[in-house]
């Protein structure tokens, strides 16, 4: 690749190594970030790109290594440091204030502001920037009040009102629209070309290829190689990622669906603030297919997985399960029925992080044989069970006695899809089942939950992966505030410009009439 130009290094890392109670997140890593380029960073969970930045971020402080940002040699001790060397981070998880507005927002922790705030000045700056660079806000709204994608552009413009000249892009594009996302493309292109430096942290290898001019890889905390994108492919990036050959193409069997397992009918609930999340929703989810659920995250999507989990309470309207009326049962009464749920909360709702393996897997059948006998636990039952399951779904740990709360995302996610799949149920509702996950958990957890369709399960798969949902489903529901815009029959074969509008609100038949194709609803 040549030796790169000084002048257009903005951000130097050398031999940066990062320790955390004798784990060795980062050994002696390079990176850098030049002037005008998109730098995506690649690597499996727990390869050491998140460490990475929070040491470039001022989160972290390195064990040993240099930062030299502009030419001169950095040392960070807060956020704050990076912030004022001209580094902007936007989270994964945006760190914004929902109850305050776009501009007041703006300028939290900004140094040097008069004890009258020029709210005037501040709103043509943020209009300035929202011209600039097509990020349109309304400085008035309050953070709550706006959707996903718009809360990204606050967050982004948040750090170009702080003169931010390299940005780092932790999964930016994991809820948004596929309009949404080629916009945000846009603003980094002219971002790029006004000679800020962008760092893109993706899992999604078809916008690392599209957006990106170099890739640095990681593996197990060290650096593996950084190369030009327009001189590599996919292959060899998820090949230096995983240390062997990777088969992208999912081996998907031709659906044969029976009857309907799941059944919503003009199902309403409220979400945790009282407020209408589920708006009449019918639809159904037949053995031996997977229904996929697209839609911008907080459109109802959560709501209804634990409305038929039995989690959450149904207003009005039915949910049967096999045939039989359990709306608003006990979730024990429809485990029992056949229903078993892979929420997105691994931690939080999934696992209990602080009991071990073999207390996590038994969770939702401790009270049948052969782990439990006339009401006592039967423990050699459960230590046989648990070690199968690690076995059968490669959940690397040390022992089965090893708390949750230790293992990396793709071996809880191994765990709880192992436990959810093992004794093949009914229906499994699988909420972003590879949120998150690298490229070979990635492909491990799809082909299970396919393994499980192919055996006669109903599958409701929620993900905001539109990619994932069009190779995984068999029928596609599109969700927006609470009601469902359309089934598609064909994924594979509907338009993208399509689903985008529909998860925008707009109605199937005029959104395929927009993109020029017609649609048709289950």
């Amino acid at each position: 690749m040549g030796t790169p130009d000084p002048s257009r290094l903005l951000v130097r890392m050398e031999k940066i190594t990062k320790r955390f109670a004798g784990v060795t997140a980062n050994q002696e890593v390079d990176f850098d970030v030049r002037a005008g380029e998109v730098h995506a960073l690649l690597g499996e969970n727990g390869a050491g790109k998140s460490t990475l930045m929070s040491v470039l971020y001022g989160l972290y402080r390195p064990d040993s290594g240099t930062l030299t940002v502009g030419g001169r040699e950095v040392s960070f001790s807060s956020p704050r440091d990076a912030i004022t060397a001209g580094i902007g981070m936007v989270h994964q998880h945006f760190m914004l204030i929902p109850s305050q507005t776009v501009w007041e927002n703006m300028i939290l922790g900004v140094d040097g502001l008069p004890s009258v705030l020029p709210k005037r000045a501040i709103h043509d700056r943020i209009e300035e920037l929202s011209q600039r660079y097509g990020l349109a806000v309304d400085p008035d709204a309050r953070i709550w009040q706006l959707s996903i994608g718009e809360q990204q552009r606050v967050a982004i413009l948040q750090m170009l009102y702080r003169r931010a000249n390299i940005l780092v892009l932790d999964e930016p594009t994991a809820v948004l629209t596929p309009q949404e996302a080629e916009r945000l493309f846009e603003t980094v292109r002219q971002m790029t070309s006004e000679g800020h430096g962008v760092v893109f942290i993706s899992h999604k290898m078809a916008e690392v290829m599209g957006l990106s001019n170099r890739v640095t890889i990681l593996r197990k905390g060290r650096h593996v190689g950084t190369v030009d994108t327009a001189s590599t492919t996919k292959e060899k990036l998820a090949e230096m990622m995983v240390g062997q050959k990777m088969v992208f193409k999912i081996e998907k069997k031709i659906s044969s669906p029976g009857r309907p397992i799941i059944e919503c009918e003009s199902v309403r609930a409220l979400n945790d603030r009282g407020f209408p999340a589920i708006a009449g929703l019918t639809l159904s989810v037949r053995e031996g297919e997977i229904l996929g659920i697209a839609g911008v995250a907080g459109n109802g999507q959560a709501e209804l997985c634990e409305a038929i989990a039995g989690l959450r309470r149904v207003e009005s309207g039915r949910i049967l399960i096999n045939g039989a009326d359990l709306t608003n049962s006990l979730p024990k009464k429809i485990i029992d029925g056949g229903v078993h749920y892979i929420p997105a909360d691994r931690k939080g709702t999934g696992l209990v992080p602080n009991m071990n393996i073999s207390e996590n897997s038994i969770l939702k059948r401790y009270w049948n044989k052969p782990v439990s006998k006339r009401g006592f636990i039967v423990w050699r039952e459960v230590f046989s069970f648990a070690r199968d399951l690690v076995s059968r779904y490669s959940v690397s740990t040390p022992s089965i006695g090893t708390p949750v709360r230790n293992l990396s995302g793709g071996n809880l996610q191994k765990l709880m899809l192992g436990r959810e799949l093992s004794d093949s149920p009914k229906a499994i509702i699988a909420a972003h089942p590879t949120w998150g996950l690298d490229v070979a958990a990635t492909k491990f957890v799809r082909e299970q939950l396919l393994a499980a369709r192919d055996v006669g399960g109903a599958v409701l798969l929620v993900s905001e992966d539109l990619d994932e949902l069009l190779a995984m489903s068999d029928r596609l529901a599109v969700m927006f505030k609470g009601e469902v815009m359309g089934v598609i029959e064909n994924p594979a074969g509907a338009p993208i410009e399509a689903i985008g509008l529909m998860m925008a609100g707009t109605r199937m038949e005029e959104a395929f009439a927009s993109a020029g194709k017609e649609g048709r609803s289950a």
